[in-house]
């Protein structure tokens, strides 16, 4: 028995200290900090621990529990928009590696259920069919597929329930994105496209625990977080078009609710600190800090600020009290406690060039390990920030020379940080002591020149800036025609453009405004619209405050505000059921 216990205590001894988990969308509560520390610098060699192909495509983020690396993908359609294939053979997997080397350990299949949005229009095709990031308790891991319903499987890949949550379509016929969160033994999913809803669900059987519908989820793609008041009760906050919302997590009633920002779509997702939930929204929106708690209409008594910084799809961050928003190419820096612009500096370098693959957007949300914050870009370039003080740039990076398209935002633990592209899964860690300072930077010249130029500049707020690249110069300022300073007609055209004909047929405007509208703006009449004769039609259509993007931009199809703007709110939904703005108090 002696021999017994020393060989236990050895074994033990010898076991690795415990990995620190990263068991959902942005890490612990949607934090997105880590106490990792990991590399600064690296490029395809160096410092990337290991690589591996996916199955598929997607935009889900990673997640790490213990050693097990959690991530899903989708293949068999939409892979292609030339070639979409046949949505009945469409199939999402839910994927297992070893953290540590990267070995597969285990994967599940599910078949799409039917019918699914298909792969056309702006929003689909730009993010796919993998948006939602897996949530783990570190017993099972669950995911959620959209029309497919939310699914648990245990950590050896055993598939332990599946339930559906609606298969309804949402107006912008964008999908969706939101991922699940746990509140004890809850999962707690927001199915706003499918069913206007968001619905609690036994961990153990999948069963309803609770279920609120609300017309005013339309327009969500982000995440909710769980934020404790200064009295101790914990609220579930989610951002809503115009609106920011806290329920009752066991039962998913709506306990108060405070104006927010102007925009009327939510594809962030929401940063807690100390009682306040600060969130900020892109187009027509800014930013704002809202004190959790309360009864209610709070909007008089709860907004500690607001601001007029805005970002599409990348959430804030916070940091010793300081709240990082990177969006337009820009990192900006604003004080928490009273919403006052701190600092604001152009992402610097960059190889500027295409993420390839699906959409080309820049969904990641930054992350923080140590002292430095991490913001990668659709194209791979990861920028890496000193923000021990005043943040500087120390490196801009890149994992792949190939055209790819990274759409989740970076996992970290244990020393590692792990991203994901549209075709493999990176490991970012220390393999070689002493990698230079941009040591990528030879690599980024090469992609930057086949490219057209550097993007990103170097103008300051408000400077010229750069060439064709994403970007351009600062805010308010010149600019490139890429990816991250507005909406370019030029590049959503491009997108439009199945066959690369330089004419958008009937079939290519199908879910846009311009299906209505095709035989006007077609003014030469030879059965296509060309580049000329869409900028035209946009500037004809657009009469007013239309919608704007949510996952993949572009516009919608339908009206919008008044005059039916370009990009605006959708052509509605015929299936939707009467429901109210708000779930029930």
């Amino acid at each position: 028995m002696f021999r017994k216990w020393l060989v236990l205590a050895g074994l033990l001894m010898a076991t690795p200290a415990a990995f620190a988990d990263w068991s959902q969308f942005r890490g612990p509560n949607g934090s997105s900090v880590s106490d990792s520390v990991v590399p600064v610098s690296w490029t395809p060699s160096d410092n990337v621990a290991w690589k591996v192909k996916l199955p598929g495509a997607g935009v889900s983020s990673p997640i790490v529990v213990g050693n097990k690396l959690i991530v899903t993908c989708y293949s068999g359609y939409g892979l292609d928009r030339q070639n979409p294939g046949e949505i009945k053979n469409l199939m999402r997997h839910v994927l297992c590696y070893d953290a540590t080397s990267g070995k597969m350990l285990w994967q599940a299949d599910v078949e799409a259920a039917q019918p699914e949005d298909p792969y056309s229009g702006a929003g689909v095709p730009a993010h796919g069919y993998a948006s939602h990031t897996p949530v783990s308790d570190g017993k099972n891991v669950y995911v959620f597929f959209g029309k497919s319903g939310a699914l648990a499987f245990d950590l050896d890949g055993k598939k332990l329930w599946q339930t559906q949550l609606g298969k309804e379509t949402d107006p912008m016929r964008w999908g969706s994105s939101s991922s699940p969160i746990l509140y004890n033994d809850i999962l707690i999913v927001t199915a706003s496209a499918e069913g206007q809803a968001i619905v609690g669900l036994d961990t153990k059987t999948g069963k309803e625990v609770w279920k609120q519908e609300a017309s005013g989820l339309d327009n969500v793609w982000g995440t909710p977080v769980l934020a404790k008041s200064a009295a101790g009760r914990t609220d579930l906050v989610l951002t809503v078009p115009r609106e920011m919302w806290g329920l009752d997590p066991q039962t998913g009633k709506l306990r108060w609710y405070s104006e927010a920002t102007g925009a009327d779509q939510a594809s962030t997702s929401p940063y807690v600190h100390d009682g306040v939930v600060f969130t900020v929204t892109g187009r027509g929106g800014g930013s704002v800090a809202v004190r959790t708690g309360g009864e209610g209409d709070v909007s008089k008594s709860n907004v500690v600020w607001t601001g007029k910084e805005s970002s599409r799809f990348a959430s804030p961050i916070g940091y010793k009290s300081k709240l990082y928003l990177v969006s337009g190419d820009a990192l900006t820096v604003i004080d928490e406690a009273n919403g006052e612009k701190l600092q604001q500096m152009r992402l610097q370098g960059g190889s500027g060039r295409s993420s390839g693959g699906m959409g080309g957007t820049d969904y990641p949300s930054p992350v923080i390990a140590g002292n430095h914050l991490y913001y990668v870009k659709g194209n791979g370039d990861t920028f890496v920030f000193d923000i021990s003080g005043e943040a500087q740039q120390v490196s801009v990076n890149v994992a792949t020379a190939e055209p790819e398209t990274f759409g989740g935002t970076p996992a970290i633990a244990d020393g590692r940080m792990f991203l994901r592209s549209d075709k493999h899964l990176y490991c970012i860690a220390k393999t070689k002591d002493n990698v230079q300072a941009n040591a990528s930077e030879a690599i980024i010249a090469k992609l930057a020149e086949s490219s057209g130029g550097a993007g990103g500049g170097r103008g300051g707020p408000g400077g010229g800036g750069g060439g064709r690249g994403p970007g351009g110069g600062g805010p308010g300022g010149g600019g490139g025609r890429g990816q991250g300073g507005g909406f370019d007609p030029q590049a959503f055209f491009t997108r439009l453009d199945a066959n690369s004909d330089g004419k958008l047929t009937k079939a290519e405007v199908e879910n846009s405004p311009m299906a209505n509208r095709f035989a006007e703006i077609d003014k030469n009449k030879d059965d296509g619209i060309n580049l000329e004769e869409f900028q035209e039609g946009m500037r004809n259509m657009a009469g007013g405050p239309g919608g704007g993007g949510g996952p993949g931009g572009g516009f919608g199809r339908g009206g919008g505000g008044p005059g039916g703007g370009f990009g605006g709110g959708g052509r509605g939904q015929d299936n939707r059921p009467e429901r109210p703005q708000r779930p029930k108090m």
